[in-house]
């Protein structure tokens, strides 16, 4: 079996002539922890829709685990072991950690007997490992709107965890945490590297260089510009190029 969990080539998005995602080729090795930088517009959401088939190439492939993933709809997809976590929280804010932990880890997906039945003595042990895990063993049984928006990613990541996904995909997991919350989301994922794969899209360099222990890959324009360790990306001259330039144009705006 090939030990790349991930391989996209020649990957080519386009919507009414423009082109998102340019001639892409991109590999993620089992168990690496990759992050992906790039200025405003490089095509980064545009990747994690099509690697979990929200939306599909134009030309080009998209293989998981060996598999073509371009018959597969996103509910497909993400059973095959692709999670997703988006920038804002997706959690149950009237439920508390534990109940929002006990429904991921429910392959039945019903709410009513999940939250009312006694949860069976795995699903308990799961579930208080993962709050282990993320930190919110102190706060189990408050309801998730007490939480800090620091509290409420980590409880995401919990419940994406708890769904046992091969594959995690996390965007901007850090924006608006403050210092100590990013710090210890920096530490999460760390650790959850240690059994997943993970791709993580983010815009903060102090966070990448915390949590960039692989390859960080740089994207402009719909294409990869360069990939490497974290000091020799940020130091390339076509990257400072690519982001000096956005924040003259932000400034002349």
């Amino acid at each position: 079996m090939s030990d790349k969990i991930l391989e996209i080539e020649h990957l080519t998005v386009s919507f009414g002539g423009f082109r998102a995602l340019n001639d892409l080729n991109f590999t993620l090795n089992q168990g690496e922890l990759r992050v992906i930088i790039g200025p405003n517009g490089a095509g980064k959401t545009t990747f994690l829709d099509i690697i979990t088939g929200k939306t599909k190439p134009t030309a080009g492939t998209v293989k998981f685990k060996g598999k073509n993933l371009r018959p597969y709809a996103e509910h497909q997809i993400a059973r095959m072991g692709v999670g997703r976590k988006f920038q804002t929280p997706r959690v149950y804010l009237n439920l508390t950690p534990r109940q929002n932990l006990a429904l991921a880890c429910n392959r039945n997906k019903n709410v009513f007997p999940t939250l009312l039945q006694k949860p069976p003595t795995p699903e308990r042990r799961t579930v208080a490992s993962l709050l282990e895990t993320i930190g919110l063993s102190p706060k189990a049984d408050l309801p998730a709107n007490l939480l800090s928006h620091g509290e409420k990613q980590w409880l995401e990541i919990g419940m994406l965890v708890a769904q046992s996904p091969d594959l995690l995909l996390v965007d901007e997991p850090v924006a608006g945490l403050t210092d100590e919350e990013t710090e210890r989301t920096g530490e999460l994922l760390v650790a959850l590297s240690e059994s997943h794969s993970i791709i993580v899209i983010e815009h903060d360099m102090e966070f990448v260089r915390q949590i960039a222990t692989d390859q960080v890959t740089v994207l402009h324009q719909g294409s990869v510009l360069c990939e490497g360790a974290f000091e020799s990306v940020q130091s390339d001259p076509r990257v400072i190029e690519v982001y000096l330039g956005q924040e003259e144009t932000e400034h002349a705006a």
